[in-house]
Order: C-alpha cells, then sequence, then structure tokens
C-alpha cells in the first residue's frame, strides 16, 4: 500500500496499520454487510441463553414414545413431517427433536421426542388447543382411515437441572 498522506508521494508506507484498505467512512462492504446479517440468528439465539429469563425459566420439557400399530411407523412419520409438526408449533409446543430407535425390539415401530412448553399449565393448554384443532381432526382423520396409527403414547413431564447445558 501506498501512503500518500505523509510523503505526498508514491513512497510504500512503513505502517501496517495501511496495510488494511478501510471502506469509505459510512460505507460497509458488501462481505461485511453478509457477514453481519449472517449473524443476526446466532446473536438472537445466544442473548435468549444468556437472559435472566432463560435462567428462570418454568419451562418444562415433555418426553414422548408413540408405539406405531404394526406395520404404521412410516404414516406415522408422514403424519408428523407433513403436519404435525406444524400443527404443535401453531399450538405453542416447541419441535425440541425426534428419534427412531435403530436397535430391536423399538427398531420400526417407536418414535420417539421432546416438546418444549413454557410452563406446565401451558402444556395442558397447548395440548386441549391441539386435540380442539379441527385441522388436527381432519389430519387424524385421513391418516386413519385404514387403521389408528398408534397403540400406545408414554408422556413424561421434565425439567432442566442446575448443570444441563441450556438448551
Amino acid at each position: 500500500m501506498l501512503d500518500r498522506r505523509r510523503s505526498g508521494g508514491n513512497r510504500p508506507s512503513t505502517n501496517p496499520a495501511s496495510a488494511v484498505r478501510l471502506p469509505k467512512r459510512g460505507r460497509m462492504s458488501a462481505m461485511n454487510r453478509r457477514t453481519l446479517l449472517q449473524s443476526i440468528p446466532a446473536l438472537a439465539l445466544l442473548g435468549q441463553a444468556f437472559s435472566a429469563d432463560a435462567q428462570t425459566s418454568t419451562a418444562v420439557y415433555e418426553l414422548r414414545i408413540y408405539h406405531a400399530s404394526e406395520g404404521k411407523l412410516a404414516e406415522l412419520l408422514t403424519r408428523f413431517r407433513d403436519h404435525t409438526t406444524r400443527l404443535f408449533e401453531r399450538h405453542g409446543m416447541k419441535n425440541v427433536a425426534y428419534w427412531t430407535p435403530t436397535d430391536d425390539p423399538q427398531k420400526g415401530n417407536t418414535l420417539i421426542y421432546i416438546l418444549a412448553h413454557p410452563s406446565r399449565d401451558a402444556a395442558t393448554a397447548n395440548w386441549k388447543a391441539f386435540q380442539d384443532d379441527p385441522e388436527w381432526q381432519a389430519v387424524r382423520d385421513k391418516s386413519e382411515a385404514s387403521g389408528k396409527l398408534v397403540e400406545k403414547v408414554d408422556s413424561t413431564f421434565m425439567v432442566l437441572t442446575d448443570f444441563s447445558p441450556r438448551l
């Protein structure tokens, strides 16, 4: 980089800071703007993780295990993929994660998932609203036209321990 300010000429600068070309005042380069914009979602998550509300939250997590009817797991997964997860979110239930076991005897007939609710009372209200939703009722009835997809549902409500990483 040439230092024209000091010498008035085209002599190489001895100042290492002058090796970096700064944008004109008030303008941000396209690369920096893109990087900043891409960082916003991560910054929002960090803000939630370190907020006082997140540390003293009444949030509860719900572990649910669905024991699918014989040969119906694929249909159950399709219903969740195409409809149920979206309807959960509509009714205040946050989808945390979904799993299917890899080992027998649960392999091929079990869906395991975790939902987050703002509180235990909110969970009760969320489930009532979900069950009463006409769209859910139509999806359930259509998907079970050839038989029930689920034999049994196990549900366990949980809270994070004080040593648990925040989700």
